[in-house]
């Protein structure tokens, strides 16, 4: 079961996917199983991180953007150095990853959070997310 989802992101936006995904999840009658969340995004990424405190989204973005800054001297310069840069940024983070489904809900941590991380924005994005029913469950 796959679903595609479409946002419009601000300039080094953190987007919230949490309740999306665990609402299709919840609603897929899956009990067992594996949910795959990915972007088709070059300069853009997924995270799992908390969300207790919106600060944490300002600090996760100021340390990328510390480590990678948005500079003049990279090769690839297609578009502009903020393209250049989201690039490293994306590969880096990534664009995927998958978590278990377990008695109908997505296994998260009581703090985690699924994050769209916008590195190139303001821009429309859009995201998918795969189901996948074990083998197993009756």
């Amino acid at each position: 079961m796959l679903k595609h989802f479409k946002l419009q992101t601000a300039e080094r936006d953190v987007v919230s996917l949490t309740e999306e995904i665990k609402a299709f999840v919840e609603g897929s009658g899956i009990r067992e199983g594996l949910c795959t969340i990915c972007t088709p995004h070059t300069t853009a990424g997924l995270t799992i991180t908390s969300f207790w405190d919106p600060n944490g989204f300002l600090d996760l973005q100021d340390e990328i953007c510390r480590l990678i800054p948005t500079r003049i001297d990279f090769k690839h310069q297609h578009d502009t150095p903020q393209d250049a840069a989201g690039h490293v940024k994306s590969s880096l983070i990534g664009v995927s990853f998958s978590l278990p489904i377990h008695e109908g809900k997505l296994l998260l941590g009581h703090s985690q959070g699924i994050y769209f991380l916008e590195f190139d924005g303001p821009r429309n994005r859009e995201y998918f997310a795969k189901l996948i029913r074990d083998p197993d469950e009756a």
